[in-house]
């Protein structure tokens, strides 16, 4: 690993490499006298004998300076090499200082470095001159030997997907080769799968689609909810790439007639990223999709949500309430999990036990208790809520209520002094009302015991950079609720420039209705009031519908009126508007 005096920040006085170590549990007393011997003879860093004479790991080894150091680590046998990186940093260099080079982001001109000494002062004043001015420079640790390994396999193999597309026109695949880790870098099928995988993270997609046509492959990502074209491949090329997802991802590549799951992780621009592996047999051949969970992206903070002012007071309102279950809804894809997630990062503390039930668990969270459902040991929903209650909860997330047994358990737990969590395929928040009595909830036991139900959708937020502003027409000003008689705003249309691929949208944001029940409103669901009874009672608390909140966002020119129209049920103040919406 790096030379002995590696072993403290700038700050810090210096301690030499074996004492840190020491301290630390990961070497005896024993150990460190027979390696200081080794090192009078033999001359070499005591990081790297350490590691020669198996007494730690290069993988705590490096662990245990990144925290010492104050530094990022990384795994570089699952970290994704960035073609745009290499080319920015010679091999002879990136040999002679046993440093590689990670990920370039263009937009921030940042280059990330993984190196094993980053007190190694020369090597990086020579790798910053070669730099082209104004890119700033960030170092994450790695092993020696780690670096060693991944400069033989990334400099001279191509990474960019054009350049592989080319190798494989012209070459082989060896099919047992890439069932195995040895020189998997020659085969160009490898770096394809990875160079995707790279591409489509930096891009920001949510999935992506290996669809089998007839006569060739086409390569879909979902990007900010819809699903766009990004590679058609001649279907000679799927094989051998369905056989290196299935092996990276832990399936059964000889089963090709029975849909499979699995999993992947990966450290991608210097961040753990896991992809959610599913297979499809169709007409054509296996179809496969992959759902990216970033987990950089996953957790939003609970004010950063966008929520108004007063929905933000309610969501903290039904949160403060210690016992009783809270509901999220809305179609699948609609955020349910991650505003789920930014409540409990939210709630999150030492002083209290939150276990979750997911399927599977997406973003692994510190404290807290995640479980995975799995069919292989009869753990669902429901025998995983009753095991929970054994297990001295405070709070519970159930990943979805889809049953009876399921809704039954979770709503025990409501009432036996626990905040429960979970989410419901409904399209409204009172529509949750409807859909638990469907399910077999009474709703006596539904009385009381509901804090609050939010539902929500994800819209396309407009680019900032090209978004054109223009006055309301008078059929959009009733269909946003404002009198003409009164001076139009403006509201934004998407036009399209480099900045967001041409689609006039970049990321998403979230529109939400907040349903906080209370006594009066518990008191109408006892007696099944009518749909229409409790909406009335909602809106006199001051309820805000989907659209409601929605036309909020494109008054605000975060988002427009077509994108909205897209999303969220607008007919009926449409029809109101008269035959002008039609007419565009």
């Amino acid at each position: 690993m790096g030379p002995e005096h590696m072993n403290s920040p700038a700050n810090a006085p210096r301690r030499p490499l074996g004492q840190l170590l020491l301290a630390q549990g990961l070497v005896t007393e024993d150990q460190l006298r027979i390696a200081l011997q080794e090192q009078q003879k033999l001359n070499i860093p005591m990081g790297r004998l350490l590691v020669q004479l198996g007494f730690v790991s290069e993988a705590t080894l490096r662990e245990a300076l990144g925290v010492t150091l104050g530094k990022r680590t990384v795994d570089l046998s699952h970290a994704l090499i960035d073609a745009d990186a290499l080319r920015l940093v010679p091999q002879a260099l990136a040999k002679r200082h046993r440093l590689l080079p990670l990920n370039y982001l263009a937009s921030a001109r940042k280059l990330t470095v993984a190196v094993s000494d980053v007190n190694d002062i020369v090597a990086l004043d020579q790798l910053r001159a070669l730099l082209p001015e104004g890119v700033e420079l960030e170092t994450v640790l790695a092993g020696e030997t780690e670096i060693a390994h991944a400069i033989d396999q990334s400099y001279g193999h191509e990474l960019s997907i054009e350049g592989i597309l080319t190798e494989l026109e012209t070459g082989e695949v060896d099919y047992r080769a890439l069932a195995s880790s040895a020189d998997e870098y020659s085969q160009p099928v490898v770096r394809l799968i990875d160079a995707l995988l790279t591409d489509a993270v930096k891009r920001g997609a949510s999935d992506i689609h290996f669809e089998p046509e007839a006569g060739f492959l086409r390569i879909r990502y979902r990007i900010d909810g819809l699903l766009r074209q990004i590679r058609a491949l001649h279907r000679s090329y799927w094989p051998a790439m369905a056989v290196r997802i299935k092996v990276v991802a832990g399936m059964n590549i000889a089963e090709m007639r029975a849909p499979q799951d699995g999993r992947i992780s990966l450290t991608i621009s210097g961040r753990p990223v896991d992809f959610r592996v599913s297979s499809q047999p169709t007409l054509h051949g296996e179809n496969i999709v992959l759902r990216i969970l970033d987990r950089a992206r996953g957790i939003v903070a609970l004010d950063e949500l966008g929520l108004a002012d007063s929905q933000l007071d309610q969501l903290k309102l039904m949160i403060a309430r210690p016992e009783g279950i809270i509901l999220a809804t809305g179609p699948t894809g609609s955020g349910k999990t991650t505003t789920l997630y930014s409540v409990l990062n939210h709630i999150n503390s030492e002083g209290v036990n939150i276990m979750t039930l997911e399927d599977p668990v997406e973003y692994p969270m510190a404290l807290i208790r995640q479980t995975s459902v799995a069919e292989a040991v009869k753990l669902d929903f429901a025998n995983g809520v009753r095991s929970m209650m054994r297990q001295d909860p405070d709070i519970i997330l159930v990943g979805e209520i889809r049953d009876a047994e399921t809704a039954e358990m979770a709503f025990r737990a409501a009432m036996t002094g626990h905040q429960v969590y979970s989410t419901l395929h409904t399209n409204s928040a009172l529509g949750a009302i409807p859909r638990l009595l469907d399910i077999g909830i009474l709703p006596d036991i539904m009385a009381g015991n509901i804090i609050g139900v939010m539902a929500q959708r994800l819209l396309r937020k407009l680019c900032l950079y090209c978004r054109k502003a223009r006055p309301a027409e008078a059929h959009e000003l009733h269909l946003l609720g404002l009198r003409e008689d009164r001076a139009a705003p403006d509201i934004h249309d998407a036009v399209g420039c480099p900045a967001c691929d041409f689609t006039g949208y970049r990321g998403r944001l979230a529109v939400m209705e907040l349903l906080r029940m209370d006594s009066d409103l518990d008191e109408l669901v006892a007696r099944r009031a009518t749909a229409r009874e409790l909406r009335n009672a909602a809106r006199a608390k001051g309820f805000r519908s989907l659209a409601e909140d929605g036309l909020r966002r494109v008054i605000d020119g975060s988002t427009s009126l077509d994108e909205l129209a897209r999303v969220v049920d607008l007919t009926e103040r449409m029809a109101q508007s008269g035959p002008d919406w039609y007419a565009r």
